[in-house]
């Protein structure tokens, strides 16, 4: 512990998070009429006012999945599904064919309506804003855990995908070989305040600087928080 608590003294959390959230608004003013800046799920909690069905179905379906493919997806099954009790009316052939292109698309209408099926048994048709209950329910890892969490219940949380993992570890702020440790290390090491928007803020910086090969280095706005861990070639 005295030796992480060392590590994370050293690396000045604050100018990053400015410096990413400057970044951000930049993004969003330069980004074309209609077009979202922010991650999907993010994008659809904003649309549909924080609901907590709404959140955990895109998270879901948001897996191995483009941004734009994960939009209107969740926004078609959406339409169909707005409740558990709507979801568990559709045939499960009904669900896969409003996920699609969504990456496993069949395997993600199966869980869905399994997830219906529980939420209306066990919670009166609610999704339970609690870690345990969340994965406990099928094809929820932590990842959409976390994210349903900070999301659609303003919960703390830190939700680590491939992005949050790769530059966490690239720019020398820990060193972890899987996404759950990196979540639990970087519990120890990241003010709290930072812990519901590290994950937009970095998916919005790996999909376009920080990218997982040739990265653009030369247009990074925390360089000096970067220790390039990995960096072979780089623009």
């Amino acid at each position: 512990m005295e030796k992480k608590s060392a590590q994370s003294a050293k690396i000045e959390w604050d100018a990053i998070f400015r410096s990413l959230e400057a970044w951000r608004k930049e993004l969003q003013r330069s980004a074309a009429a209609g077009e979202a800046a922010d991650p999907s799920v993010t994008t659809v909690a904003e649309r549909y006012r924080r609901d907590p069905w709404a959140v955990l179905v895109s998270t879901i379906l948001s897996l191995r999945t483009k941004d734009e493919v994960t939009l209107e997806s969740s926004k078609r099954l959406l339409e169909k599904a707005p409740s558990p009790v709507k979801m568990a009316a559709l045939r499960e052939d009904t669900v896969a064919r409003l996920a699609y292109p969504a990456g496993f698309y069949r395997t993600k209408a199966a869980s869905l309506k399994k997830i219906a099926a529980i939420l209306l048994k066990d919670y009166g048709g609610t999704v339970p804003a609690d870690m345990d209950a969340l994965l406990a329910l099928p094809g929820v890892g932590r990842k959409t855990a976390n994210l349903v969490l900070i999301e659609a219940f303003d919960l703390p949380g830190i939700c680590v995908d491939i992005h949050v993992h790769r530059i966490s570890n690239r720019c020398g702020w820990l060193v972890t070989k899987a996404p759950e440790e990196t979540e639990m290390t970087l519990r120890e090491i990241l003010p709290k305040k930072y812990w519901k928007t590290i994950n937009s803020l970095l998916v919005l910086y790996g999909q376009n600087l920080c990218r997982p090969v040739s990265p653009f280095c030369s247009r990074c706005v925390i360089e000096n928080q970067c220790k390039r861990t990995g960096v072979e070639r780089f623009r």
